[in-house]
């Protein structure tokens, strides 16, 4: 399969969640399959929301330079950033789809990097959105794909 693959903070924050032992071994797999595949794709935004997790809210939580270095390296999954077109068509999805502000940033986000699939925890597993499968990473494993 080369579909890209849209991937939510909560599968990059859950590779690094000691207290939840059964999602970080599940987003691991994932976060494997996803660099092995070079399909993954995300956003700024996923990546600002992912280092303000782990730097403040995870108990024990990453230091900021590791985090830093993280995320450098998810540079190389191409993140857009959030500019008039994500948040104009975030609109569109918002009012289509009644979803967050949030939640809409990314599925147009997703949407606009042409990805077919959508990894999160948020939104209903199965769910389509325009051309978008959701996946949730807690509940499927790479494999079924």
């Amino acid at each position: 399969m080369t579909e890209k693959i849209f991937v939510d903070s909560n599968v990059l924050i859950y590779s690094r969640d000691l207290a939840a032992p059964k999602k970080q071994v599940r987003a691991l797999e994932w976060m494997e399959y996803l660099w092995n595949s070079r399909q993954g794709r995300l956003s700024f935004q996923v990546l600002n929301e992912f280092y303000i997790t782990v730097t403040k809210k995870l108990k024990p939580g990453l230091k900021k330079e590791p985090a830093r270095e993280e995320i450098r390296d998810f540079l190389a999954w191409n993140p857009i950033v959030i500019d008039e077109s994500i948040l104009i068509r975030a609109w569109a999805v918002e009012d289509r789809y009644a979803l967050s502000s949030w939640d809409s940033l990314i599925v147009a986000a997703a949407e606009i990097q042409r990805c077919r699939y959508l990894l999160t925890e948020d939104l209903r597993d199965g769910q389509e959105l325009f051309d978008i499968k959701v996946i949730n990473p807690f509940l499927r494993s790479p494999e079924s794909l």
